[in-house]
């Protein structure tokens, strides 16, 4: 099958976020199963998602890791000028969610698999696929897991995030958590009766005004934009009409944070003024939602070097898009972003990818591949 024809089998499951993945995961095993590729689907906690790891030569040697995610970002907006989960064409134009984020690299990294055969590696190219990344990628830790028991610590890990097909070295770490507080209800002409759950979320809120404005002042990392760490409060929720004390109020904050800073860590002032509610009475809960590490890769790594040389560009330093990648790397795995499409085009009606993209990630990766099964473990 080329790129396209898989391309469009893929648009076509819709596998979305949060949803099992059975129907996706198992196209992909057959696929790789029709080609005599052994495909792993490893379930995870949630027991009807799972990741999938195949391997393309030797399991006892340092290979190279071609990654993606399956799942894709759910396509609701009114904007779509066609069914988002059939995949569309105009001109050189590919239309579909996930065309971009990341349907694409999952295709062109498929189409190369009977070149791979073809190739016989001395060293093992890796396809590792994994699920719920749109969710603060909660998958890949599972199967980073499992590595152990499947292969060699791969020696390198090319995450197919689009970037116009642009090796990219860092990206910033996130953490973020869903915080509510619990107060006591009551008529809102007897306030003294009541604990009002807004009131007290405020002083939250203002303590993360307080941590995201110190930021600002460093560490600073030049490469970012912006240099510095952020922490924001995106959601809140809270009161039933305004005669009624709130009974509850929950907000959704996150950090994002340079390399070199714990992005869990950033949240700590947050987290301290939640629980010092607890002594006026307040009921408390703090649920982490998402995290990952960053992405701090050398520039003269070899993994970055190789990835110059095959794509002509110099890697760029940073984006401000977090990935799976600073996961691969504290897994002690060297990552690297590189994929076709571009994430301007991501989580928006019409996305899309251009043939042309396609046919040049196809032709990326099989130079890739091997150009790195001829290196020397």
């Amino acid at each position: 099958m080329t790129s396209e024809e898989i391309l469009k089998a893929l648009i076509q499951i819709p596998s979305v976020v949060g949803q099992p993945n059975a129907a996706i995961a198992g196209w992909i095993a057959q696929y790789l199963g029709n080609l005599g590729i052994e495909a792993q689907l490893l379930p995870g906690p949630e027991g009807d998602r799972a990741n999938l790891f195949a391997t393309i030569g030797p399991r006892d040697i340092p290979g190279l890791v071609l990654s993606g995610h399956m799942d894709v970002v759910p396509a609701q907006e009114p904007q779509w000028r066609a069914d988002p989960f059939r995949l569309r064409t105009e001109g050189d134009k590919l239309f579909g969610r996930g065309t971009s984020d990341m349907k694409g690299f999952l295709a062109a990294a498929l189409a190369i698999v009977p070149s791979l055969i073809a190739l016989k590696p001395a060293r093992p190219i890796h396809l590792a696929f994994s699920y719920d990344e749109e969710a603060g990628c909660r998958g890949v830790p599972h199967l980073l897991a499992a590595l152990p028991s499947l292969c060699a610590l791969p020696a390198a890990a090319v995450i197919g995030e689009p970037s116009g097909l642009r090796p990219i070295l860092a990206h910033k770490g996130k953490a973020a958590a869903r915080v509510e507080v619990q107060g006591r209800s009551g008529h809102s002409s007897r306030p003294d009766l009541g604990l009002n759950a807004i009131h007290a979320m405020g002083r939250v809120i203002a303590a993360a005004g307080e941590a995201a404005s110190k930021l600002s002042d460093g560490p600073l990392d030049p490469v970012f934009e912006p240099p510095c760490s952020t922490l924001q409060i995106g959601k809140i929720r809270g009161g039933e009409a305004l005669n009624i004390i709130p009974e509850s109020c929950i907000v959704e904050i996150e950090a994002r944070a340079i390399a070199g800073a714990s992005p869990a860590a950033l949240l700590e002032p947050v987290r301290e003024a939640l629980e010092g509610l607890r002594a006026e009475g307040f009921g408390t809960n703090w649920q982490p939602i998402a995290g990952y590490p960053a992405l701090s890769l050398p520039a003269d790594a070899p993994i970055a070097r190789l990835m110059a040389r095959i794509t002509g560009e110099a890697p760029l330093a940073a984006v401000s898009y977090g990935t799976e990648a600073g996961l691969y790397q504290a897994a002690g795995i060297d990552a690297i972003i590189c994929g076709p499409g571009d994430i301007a085009r991501a989580h928006k009606p019409d996305e899309y990818v251009t043939r042309a993209e396609l046919v040049a990630c196809v032709d990326m990766l099989e130079r890739l591949c091997a150009q790195f099964a001829q290196e020397t473990p």
